[in-house]
């Protein structure tokens, strides 16, 4: 998977060393991220216990190299850092991006396989996942079902730049969003964080809203609870299919376009992709409408966006 790097970031990731005879890459160490570096924590490896022993051993590639407990914390200025598990089956791209985002204040857990990639977040309990969609052992796909089975933490997975249909796929299997290759670092990073401040703020959604219940024909948002109930019976969505329709049911029979959505339920305001708004509308066309080919609730207006009819 090709990457885009800035200048800087292209110098950085090339620094070399010439000792003993020849010429070897090594990963650069900035100044001020020694010993007294916030985000360089050491553990005890001796008298802490594995975190992954309800793992079965042999999948998880970082049993014996890290260990989380409440001493274990990478903290910055500001507090803890945000973590982030990295699947990518390709080691150059992993240490390219893990260097690129730990300069952007992210903690990084490196997984080079599916298997190890699902024990690795068992270990390491991150805050996202981004996520390579070709794989050597479990597909993509796979490993994304599975980890929203456990999680509803945010996955941004990895696709190549023309293929829509992994895109799509990618979605229906629980990705919140996909980047495509050549991945360009600044723009990850900003995705990632937009994901990351959603998260914190979704708990004031449903405080702030003064309904309980809303309803829009047999369909049913509860936000307290979290939960959507069509016909009486609740439906399963994501927590981004779950915003998704907060945002319409905030502003019933209004024209919302592609960008206003983006900004408001993704937070991008200059970063997405107007594909990424119409997957999860069909995805939550699919879920709610009686005829997701025919819709009567979620309507598309041309050339404009969507609105939800009341």
């Amino acid at each position: 998977m090709p990457i885009a790097r800035s200048g800087h970031d292209a110098a950085r990731l090339g620094k070399t060393s010439e000792s003993g005879g020849g010429s070897r890459s090594v990963p650069p160490v900035d100044e001020g991220q020694g010993e007294g570096d916030p985000r360089r924590t050491s553990v005890n490896r001796d008298s802490v216990p594995t975190p992954c022993e309800r793992v079965v051993r042999d999948l998880c590639v970082f049993c014996n190299k890290t260990a989380r407990n409440e001493d274990d914390l990478v903290v910055g200025q500001n507090g803890p850092v945000n973590s982030i598990l990295f699947i990518e089956d390709d080691d150059q791209i992993r240490l390219a991006l893990r260097l690129v985002l730990e300069d952007e204040g992210f903690a990084v857990t490196e997984a080079p396989d599916g298997r190890s990639g699902l024990a690795a977040f068992h270990a390491a309990e991150p805050d996202l996942v981004l996520l390579d969609l070709r794989l050597p052992d479990l597909s993509g796909f796979e490993v994304c079902r599975a980890l929203r089975a456990m999680s509803i933490m945010p996955i941004v997975m990895v696709t190549a730049q023309t293929d829509t249909n992994d895109m799509v796929a990618g979605l229906e299997a629980g990705a919140d969003d996909y980047v495509t290759k050549p991945v360009v670092p600044k723009e990850l990073a900003a995705r990632i964080r937009a994901h990351l401040r959603r998260v914190q703020l979704q708990g004031d959604v449903a405080t702030t809203s003064a309904v309980d219940v809303e309803t829009f024909g047999d369909v049913e948002i509860r936000r307290e609870q979290g939960v959507v109930v069509k016909g009486g019976r609740e439906i399963s969505l994501t927590k981004t299919e779950f915003n998704l329709l907060c945002e319409f049911a905030d502003h019933p029979n209004i024209v919302l376009s592609r960008d206003q959505l983006l900004e408001r339920v993704w937070g991008y305001d200059y970063l997405g992709d107007s594909r990424l708004v119409d997957a999860h509308v069909r995805r939550l066309r699919v879920k709610v409408e009686d005829q997701p080919d025919e819709p009567r609730l979620i309507v598309t207006v041309r050339g404009i966006g969507y609105r939800l009819l009341r």
